[in-house]
């Protein structure tokens, strides 16, 4: 049974699809930063997207990106990417758009 963290986690820089980012879908990296460790994701599991109407009934927007990920330690992550950058304060919490939400796999060491 995966554990639910919803916690945002840092792109490793410089690892971003670029390919992916020309179609204006996000740049899926090789790897994250969570809890002050590196993972590398080893593969693409499943992808899916998330769209909600505006104000309920208004036009429908996309507004995130999931994927579940098998990552080096063999954990499986499922995390997203968010169209809209979350309400917050100072330059770094409008710069955060992914979000591990939940982790399947080896215990932390």
């Amino acid at each position: 049974m995966a554990d639910l963290v919803s916690e945002p986690i840092e792109a490793l820089p410089g690892t971003f699809d670029a390919s992916a980012m020309a179609r204006g879908e996000p740049g899926l990296p090789s790897g994250f930063r969570w809890r002050e460790q590196e993972h590398r994701i080893v593969e693409v599991m499943r992808a899916w997207k998330k769209s909600q109407r505006e104000g309920g009934v208004g036009e429908l927007y996309l507004r995130r990106h999931y994927y579940q990920l098998r990552m080096s330690d063999g954990a499986v992550w499922e995390i997203y990417f968010t169209r809209q950058a979350p309400p917050g304060r100072g330059r770094r919490s409008r710069r955060q758009r992914w979000f591990l939400y939940t982790r399947d796999g080896p215990a932390d060491s």
